[in-house]
C-alpha cells in the first residue's frame, strides 16, 4: 500500500510514525491539525487498537476530533485535561531555532493554545518545510469578523515599520465566501516573503485591535521530526542540542492505510 504513496506522503508518514514513539501509556496528548498531523492521529489510533495504548487526546480542530474518534482515540477537551504531557502537530515552515509558521489549515488559534498548554511540543514535517528564514509561506492571522477591513488596514500600517520583504494582506476565502475558523473568525494571510524579526512581528501584530492570534510559534516547539521520502527521519531536539537519524520501515500490510 505504501508503494502507492507519493514521496511527500511517505515523508509525512515516516515523521508521524517516529513521533508517536514519544507517546506513553496514560498520557494526555494534543492532536494537531493538517495532512501530516492526520498521519500521526492514524498512527496513534493503530497503537490504541493493536497495542492497547491508553491515552486521552485533545484535538485542535473539529476535523481532527472526528478523525481521532474514527480511529479509536478517546477525545477530551482541554478544559477537561487542564494540562497536557505532549502535543504533536505539523508546521507550514520551521527554521533552525524551531520557530514555526502554522495555520495553513486554519486551526492556528486552537493549535497555539494546546501547544502552550503542553510540557512538550513535537513538530512533524517533511524536508520542504525547513527554511533558513521564515516568511515564504503566508503568515495566517486570525481576526474577528467585525471590522476586519479596519483590522487589515491597521496591519498594513504596522508592516511598514517591520522587517519584512512583502506587505500584501489578503482575506482567506472558501469559494465565494470568507473562510471561517472553528471559532467563527476570519483569517488574513500576510504575504511577507521574509520575516527578519519573528518575535517583534508577533508582538506587534497581536497588539492590533481585532487580531485574535497569529501563526508564529516562537519558543514553543521542543523537537522537530523531519521525514524523508525514503523513510529516513531526523529527530532534532532544540533543548538537548542533538540530531538523531533513523530509518522507518514501511509495512505493506499496515492497517493504517486501509481507510485511505
Amino acid at each position: 500500500m505504501t508503494g502507492e504513496l507519493s514521496p511527500i506522503d511517505k515523508a509525512k508518514f515516516a515523521a508521524a510514525k517516529r513521533a508517536v514513539d514519544f507517546v506513553e501509556d496514560g498520557m494526555r496528548v494534543g492532536l494537531g491539525t493538517g495532512s501530516t498531523a492526520a498521519w500521526m492521529v492514524r498512527c496513534l489510533g493503530e497503537m490504541v487498537r493493536e497495542d492497547g495504548l491508553k491515552i486521552k487526546g485533545v484535538p485542535t480542530s473539529v476535523r481532527t476530533a472526528e478523525l481521532a474518534r474514527q480511529v479509536g482515540i478517546e477525545v477530551i477537551s482541554l478544559d477537561e485535561a487542564k494540562w497536557l504531557d505532549l502535543t504533536i502537530d505539523g508546521a507550514d515552515e520551521f527554521d533552525a531555532d524551531l520557530n514555526l509558521i502554522k495555520g495553513g489549515g486554519g486551526a492556528l488559534l486552537q493549535e497555539k493554545i494546546v501547544a502552550t498548554a503542553s510540557d512538550q511540543m513535537i513538530v512533524i514535517a517533511d524536508t520542504a518545510k525547513e527554511v533558513a528564514t521564515l516568511g515564504a509561506f503566508p503568515l495566517p492571522v486570525e481576526v474577528i469578523p467585525f471590522g476586519w477591513q479596519t483590522t487589515r488596514a491597521l496591519i498594513d500600517e504596522a508592516l511598514i515599520n517591520l522587517d519584512v520583504m512583502g506587505r500584501e494582506v489578503t482575506l482567506r476565502m472558501n469559494g465565494e465566501a470568507p473562510f471561517v475558523t472553528d471559532e467563527g473568525n476570519h483569517i488574513l494571510d500576510l504575504h511577507l516573503k521574509r520575516i527578519g524579526n519573528p518575535r517583534q512581528l508577533s508582538l506587534v501584530v497581536n497588539q492590533i485591535p481585532g487580531v485574535v492570534e497569529n501563526g508564529l510559534f516562537i519558543d514553543i516547539c521542543d523537537v522537530v521530526v523531519v521525514g524523508h521520502g525514503d523513510g529516513k527521519v531526523e529527530v532534532r531536539d532544540i533543548n538537548a542540542g542533538t540530531v538523531e537519524e533513523e530509518k522507518i520501515d514501511f509495512l505493506e500490510g499496515d492497517n493504517l492505510f486501509n481507510d485511505l
